[in-house]
């Protein structure tokens, strides 16, 4: 499965481009571990390198805000082999929504 679609891609540049460090996006994507907890709620990518900025709760108790490369994630291999996927049905949320949920 791809991680975004095309026109979550360019939402998500058009973020990372727009922000200046006072600009709050919502959430576009979020991907997760089928087979675990993990799960990444992201809104920025800087097409360059690939890295993403989000919500990242690896099940621990402590989500985050932080980057995360779509690189490292899209070659990730879980349990039984798969890997992460995208939850076709997320609509955006801003982080102070996602964090009560996280």
């Amino acid at each position: 499965m791809k991680l975004m679609t095309q026109a979550q891609k360019n939402k998500m540049i058009k973020n990372h481009n727009d922000q200046d460090g006072s600009k709050d996006f919502k959430a576009v994507i979020k991907l997760f571990d089928p087979t675990g907890s993990g799960t990444w709620y992201l809104s920025e990518l800087d097409p360059n390198t690939n890295v993403a900025f989000g919500l990242c709760d690896l099940g621990v108790g402590c989500a985050e805000l932080g980057y995360v490369s779509l690189d490292e994630l899209s070659n990730l291999k879980v349990k039984m082999g798969l890997g992460i996927e995208r939850d076709l049905y997320f609509t955006p949320k801003t982080f102070e929504e996602l964090q009560k949920v996280a």
